[in-house]
């Protein structure tokens, strides 16, 4: 697959005229404070945070929350308000966080053990990190150019912890202990899983599931790089970054990760010309005999987990939840327990987040998630029809194929409670809030800054 040079692309929707800028006056990129969340996201171990604080100490999560102050800091000046136009992901946000503010308020009406009430306090900390990653990329990319150069780091960001993976899948070495920043705690153990004879690496996520779906989730956008480089020595790049997600992604021996492969498969053929299609199976089908020759039973041992799927111990574990959720969802129908306090050491281990938003957020709980899941593709297939050329309508494919990861990826395991996915997710819906922005209002004129 190479690059189609026929596509001319439309950079310039979206791109402040020179003379609004202000000479002299220190131009603020959100893009570029993106890019050091994305290092501190992907390149410090996520199972590593401040102590007192908990799942909301993570390095990333505390950063995700400046960023929603700062977002909210610039709406106070006229000037400098990032709020321009129409931007449904505003509406996503609000209706998301007012439903686990309507869980909270439900959780303080029933007894609750110190441990619950600390877990719904940081709860809502990490809900407000998630707003001001979806915030300030939605509203704060203001050209396709800054939102390319976003979309080309979250690939290289991924890429790190698709690295680690691979060493540690070989290895048996968990390198990550070498990465956490002095004062940190670590939350979880540090030893390998292994299924099957294999290491189950996680990189520098907290669990192989989450590794998976994050680079299920980033692969389309990996691709489409690739796919659209117009810079020839950057073309083998941005191919070695998709080998890497793509190869690390079956060493996480999940089926959540093989799931999300099929999603993007699915959401992706179709669209592509025929020559495409013709090139990424005969890529795929010589990929896996070289994994197969290099790693005698790894192919065979994940199509074995997805084909027992509904039979094995582990599927009819998290069925056997089902009756359990239904009793306690009928207690709290509407706004839940509480989010967060759901505590695994208290209650159980619920694998499905959309179970485990019926339980501490509630039937509403539920529909927010949901809304929250199908806004960005809604937002990223609007955006493709409103493109003008083939490369921005690849782009808005490949959106949707990430966020349709989610919405079958998060059936499978408790995705609020693991920060790496989560901050991804919220960060993609706020790359489909952008593209829909900038190419359905190509005429507004943006903000300056967020200063």
């Amino acid at each position: 697959m190479t690059r189609t040079s026929q596509v001319a692309r439309v950079h310039d929707q979206g791109r402040p005229p020179p003379g609004l800028v202000t000479p002299g006056k220190a131009r603020v990129d959100p893009v570029t404070i993106m890019t050091f969340f994305l290092i501190v996201l992907f390149v410090m171990p996520a199972r590593y945070v401040v102590g007192p604080l908990g799942g909301a100490g993570s390095p990333s999560s505390m950063v995700a929350v400046l960023l929603l102050v700062w977002y909210l800091l610039s709406t106070l000046s006229p000037r400098w308000t990032p709020i321009q136009g129409r931007q449904p992901v505003r509406a996503v946000i609000v209706f998301f966080a007012l439903a686990v503010l309507a869980s909270y308020v439900a959780a303080a009406t029933r007894p609750l053990s110190a441990d619950e009430v600390n877990a719904a306090d940081l709860g809502l900390v990490l809900v407000g990190g998630w707003a001001g990653i979806a915030l300030v990329t939605a509203d704060g990319v203001n050209s396709m150019d800054r939102l390319e150069t976003l979309r080309q780091r979250i690939v290289l960001g991924a890429s790190f912890p698709a690295l680690v993976a691979m060493v540690q899948f070989f290895t048996g070495i968990e390198v990550t202990r070498y990465l956490a920043l002095p004062g940190l705690v670590e939350k979880g153990s540090a030893v390998l899983f292994e299924r099957e004879g294999f290491f189950r690496p996680a990189g520098t996520a907290t669990h192989p599931i989450e590794l998976g779906v994050v680079l299920a989730a980033v692969l389309p956008l990996a691709l489409h790089g690739a796919i659209y480089c117009r810079v020839p020595k950057q073309r083998r790049k941005r191919w070695i970054m998709v080998a890497l997600i793509a190869g690390a992604l079956p060493m996480s021996v999940s089926r959540s990760a093989i799931l999300g492969l099929f999603v993007v498969m699915v959401v992706l053929l179709p669209t592509w010309p025929p020559e495409w299609r013709l090139r990424a199976i005969l890529i795929f089908g010589v990929a896996s005999i070289v994994m197969r020759l290099v790693i005698p039973g790894l192919i065979g041992t994940v199509l074995n987990l997805v084909s027992v799927i509904g039979s094995d111990e582990n599927s009819t574990t998290r069925t056997g939840d089902y009756d359990a959720v239904v009793q306690a969802v009928t207690q709290r129908p509407l706004f839940g327990q509480g989010f967060a306090t759901y505590l695994p050491r208290v209650y159980r281990v619920i694998d499905n987040q959309y179970l485990m938003s019926a339980l501490e957020t509630g039937l509403v709980g539920v529909l927010a998630l949901l809304v929250f899941l199908l806004s960005g593709w809604v937002l990223a297939r609007s955006a493709r029809r409103a493109a003008a050329d083939e490369e921005t309508r690849h782009l808005a494919q490949c959106l949707a194929a990430s966020m349709a990861v989610a919405l079958f990826g998060f059936g499978t395991f408790d995705a609020f409670s693991f920060p790496m996915i989560t901050n991804v997710m919220f960060l993609i819906l706020g790359c489909c809030g952008a593209l829909w922005r900038l190419q359905t209002q190509p005429g507004r004129v943006p903000y300056d800054s967020l200063d």
